[in-house]
């Protein structure tokens, strides 16, 4: 295990708290999350703020795979549905690996005018990131490790846990 869920359920109570602080007169924030990996903790985290908050998905793909493609390269696989133009973003987030996502992101919201645009991450891995990116607001700083549970998965498998483990090399 690298992060029980005592100590996650801890740091997203701090995370709402801080996100209720800089959001304490907005009319609405509107909560962002990036599917898949981010939708238990932006569960949690929308159940603990008292800033009036609706909430939004996007999905997004790396596709740069295959050699001939640019390694960073994201696509956008499915939109928010209401225009965010004037209004306070939050764009939330499970994990900032390179930075290749959150940056696409930041730049196509922002693109969209909104009156603020912020960013919340569960985790984030610098030793990996190439892409620097403003995050937030921080859960934890991690190794450069494979990790599963709490919304992060593995082939589909270990999302639903409530810790965050380390997948070792042979269960891969």
């Amino acid at each position: 295990m690298l992060i029980s869920a005592a100590d996650i359920d801890r740091r997203v109570d701090e995370l709402a708290a801080a996100i209720d602080e800089a959001y304490a007169e907005t009319e609405m924030l509107v909560l962002v999350g990036v599917l898949k990996g981010s939708f238990i903790f932006m569960a949690d985290l929308a159940r603990r703020l008292s800033v009036p908050h609706r909430v939004e998905f996007i999905a997004v793909s790396s596709y740069g795979a295959i050699e001939s493609e640019d390694p960073g390269a994201v696509r956008l696989l499915m939109d928010v549905r209401h225009d965010v133009a004037g209004q306070d973003v939050l764009i939330v987030e499970d994990i900032v690996d390179t930075g290749h996502t959150l940056s696409y992101l930041l730049r196509l919201l922002a693109a969209r005018t909104p009156r603020t645009l912020r960013t919340c991450a569960l985790l984030h891995k610098p030793d990996r990131t190439v892409t620097d990116v403003a995050i937030d607001y921080l859960g934890f700083t991690i190794p450069d490790v494979w990790v599963v549970g709490y919304g992060l998965d593995f082939a589909e498998r270990h999302r639903t846990r409530p810790d965050i483990c380390e997948l070792p090399p042979e269960l891969r």
